[in-house]
């Protein structure tokens, strides 16, 4: 499989070496980040009210001292959905004054969790064109 030349391509080709099917459907974490509680909380409800089939958490990111919603969307993860999904939530995050923060999935062997990490990054999530870290 041949992948962009970009933290989305190298992100699964990365996947791709460890073994994960990328023709099956997978839970993908997309990250959301706010500055502020009150806009993640409206962001949140929006998305909870919207047709958006995932799981959603919000939490307050310690590290980046920032707000963060996490979409959870069961999904194939083609590079064209990935980007056209991060784009489309980095659109709606912006409406609140947040943005993308990136995508990651969690590798299940042998009963561990485990994150699938871009090596260039201290966060456990490849970061987006729209990331400022």
């Amino acid at each position: 499989m041949q992948f962009p030349d970009d933290d989305n391509g190298k992100m699964l080709a990365a996947m791709a070496e460890a073994g994960i099917d990328l023709t099956k459907e997978l839970d993908v974490d997309f990250f959301l980040v706010f500055d502020d509680q009150r806009d993640a909380e409206t962001a949140l409800e929006e998305l909870t009210n919207s047709d958006l089939q995932g799981e959603l958490e919000l939490n307050l990111n310690d590290e980046l001292g920032k707000w963060e919603i996490i979409v959870c969307l069961n999904m194939v993860p083609d590079y064209d959905t990935l980007v056209e999904q991060e784009v489309m939530l980095n659109d709606f995050a912006a409406e609140f004054g947040g943005m993308t923060d990136g995508w990651g999935v969690m590798q299940h062997q042998d009963g561990d969790d485990e994150f699938m990490e871009d090596d260039d990054h201290d966060h456990e999530h490849v970061h987006g064109a729209h990331c400022n870290h």
